[in-house]
């Protein structure tokens, strides 16, 4: 029974800054960030919009091609989490109104959780083939003003039906693992960003790369050349790259650079324009990869997950024959055509209300998105839509 990804479609925020303003205002070389680490923008969220009116926005262009009441599951990956205890899917299940016969999860280990998520809903189907579940990666990259990753943050959404008979991707069985006990990108619960050793978050990528990529090869007997695209986590665009041209080196395979770089470069798009979604990242690469490539059916993917701390994972999947015919790729590239530029001044105001402390707030509208976060009140997030 093939299992895997029925539909899927990504959202990001409606905002975004340019890498050249940035550059200007920091008094930097543009080139450290088009050249350095290959970024062009960065989708910002403004303060009424976040990981649940992202996921919701995602999700429900899927959800109006289905029965939305046979959805069995929804479970949401993210590390930028709204509340301690609450899921921030639950808040999605409402607004999406999904049938209460349904179970909701959050899962999070860094930027990883969005393909344990995927990888624990194929098994789901397996065991029970009348299971569709949703799921959905998102996140909101926030760092430091004035530090390395600044240049790197983002925001975005992706929603994934995976069920029996997948229109897209059918997820192979087999995957390789790798877990160790490091401190590369951490936040504690009582701060709002995170803490990065950049060189270091690197060095254990590559790492955790090399050692997924051994297990993965004892487990299914595939080699470097039975796979024809590669998507891979993408912290930064360059990232994809170096990681690429670590799997040559490591699997010793001969080829040119450009073949080298072919084999990544559709699914590095959207990343150059939109920046990191943590968790989101890999698919928002998977989406890139089938908006950009052409004639895909039969080949065999390459998903190389990375989530620091670490956890890691290299999985393989095939493209269907006929996939082209469910891509919303329109959506994605008006989302993205259809951005906001932001002044600097108008980035540093939304940076600084991202997350308020209030016990009560209104929200000012920023965003003309189908869902919004309104208000808190009583320290409730009240979420609305805003479109029939």
């Amino acid at each position: 029974m093939k299992v895997g990804i029925d539909l899927i479609h990504f959202a990001t925020s409606d905002f975004y800054l340019g890498l050249d303003l940035f550059a200007l205002e920091k008094n930097q070389d543009l080139n450290k960030y088009l050249v350095g680490i290959g970024q062009e923008k960065m989708s910002i969220a403004p303060p009424d919009e976040d990981i649940v009116t992202l996921s919701a926005k995602a999700a429900e262009p899927i959800l109006n091609q289905i029965e939305r009441h046979k959805i069995s599951a929804v479970l949401f990956a993210t590390e930028s989490g709204v509340d301690q205890s609450k899921s921030a899917g639950a808040f999605v299940h409402s607004l999406l109104n999904l049938s209460n016969r349904c179970r909701v999860i959050e899962l999070k280990h860094a930027c990883y959780a969005g393909a344990a998520a995927l990888q624990m809903a194929v098994n789901m189907v397996k065991v029970n083939p009348k299971e569709e579940v949703l799921v959905i990666a998102a996140d909101i990259a926030r760092y430091d003003l004035n530090t390395s990753g600044e240049a790197t943050q983002g925001c975005g959404a992706v929603a994934m039906l995976v069920r029996q008979a997948p229109r897209i991707l059918e997820v192979e069985p087999g995957s390789g693992y790798y877990t160790e006990d490091v401190m590369d990108f951490w936040r504690p619960n009582y701060r709002e960003t995170a803490l990065v050793d950049g060189k270091y978050s690197t060095k254990v990528y590559l790492s955790s790369l090399k050692q997924a990529w051994l297990h993965f090869t004892e487990e299914t007997g595939k080699k470097m050349s039975d796979i024809h695209q590669f998507c891979y986590h993408i912290p930064f665009t360059k990232m994809a790259e170096k990681a690429h041209k670590q799997l040559i080196k490591i699997t010793q395979t001969q080829q040119t650079e450009a073949d080298t770089l072919e084999q990544i470069k559709a699914s590095q798009i959207y990343n150059r324009i939109v920046g990191n979604s943590y968790s989101a990242s890999l698919f928002v690469g998977f989406c890139s990869l089938l908006d950009h490539a052409h004639n895909l059916a039969n080949h065999r993917v390459g998903f190389f997950s990375y989530g620091s701390g670490c956890v890691a994972e290299f999985f393989t999947g095939i493209i269907q024959p006929g996939y082209q015919s469910y891509l919303m790729t329109d959506s994605h590239q008006a989302q993205i055509e259809q951005r906001q530029p932001l002044s600097y001044n108008q980035y540093l105001a939304f940076y600084h209300q991202t997350e308020p402390n209030q016990d009560n707030i209104e929200f000012a509208t920023h965003h003309t998105g189908p869902f919004r976060l309104s208000a808190i009140k009583d320290h409730k997030r009240i979420y609305i839509k805003t479109q029939d």
